[in-house]
């Protein structure tokens, strides 16, 4: 991660009128994507972070089902806030713990038949929405090649 507090100059040098154009375009369509991003979230009964709780566990266990530290440091949050974010999607019949075979002590998560539908909704309206601002995300970003 870039450190922001240093004084050093950027390796492209002082920023032109452009430059602040794109950056200030950029974040806007960010923050759109995060705006619709969360609506639709809300659509289907949950909150931003639900959403991207489910996403973590989701492409997580691809591999192995993820405990709870592992949900915590994709989300970047601390253990005890995954722990209530799960809590909260366990009493909502989305997630469900399970205990870990090789080790007894450690829990596991995972999604559950109802997580899955409403995942599969969401990042099906989040892909159409990407590929829908896409040109306008790559153009800003070709800037940053000259």
């Amino acid at each position: 991660m870039t450190s922001y507090n240093n004084p050093a100059k950027s390796p492209g040098g002082t920023p032109t009128s452009a430059d602040y154009q794109t950056l200030a375009t950029f974040r806007l369509a960010l923050r759109r994507f995060m705006a619709f991003s969360e609506l639709a979230a809300a659509e289907v009964g949950l909150m931003p972070q639900q959403h991207q709780a489910l996403l973590v566990v989701k492409t997580l266990s691809m591999d192995e089902l993820p405990s709870v530290g592992d949900v915590a440091e994709h989300l970047l949050i601390r253990h005890h806030s995954a722990v209530e974010l799960i809590n909260r999607l366990v009493r909502m019949e989305l997630m469900q713990r399970l205990r870990d075979p090789q080790d007894r002590r450690r829990v596991r998560v995972a999604l559950t038949p109802l997580a899955e539908e409403k995942l599969a909704v969401l990042s099906s309206a989040h892909l159409d929405e990407l590929r829908a601002v896409r040109p306008l995300l790559m153009m800003l970003l070709n800037h940053f090649d000259k």
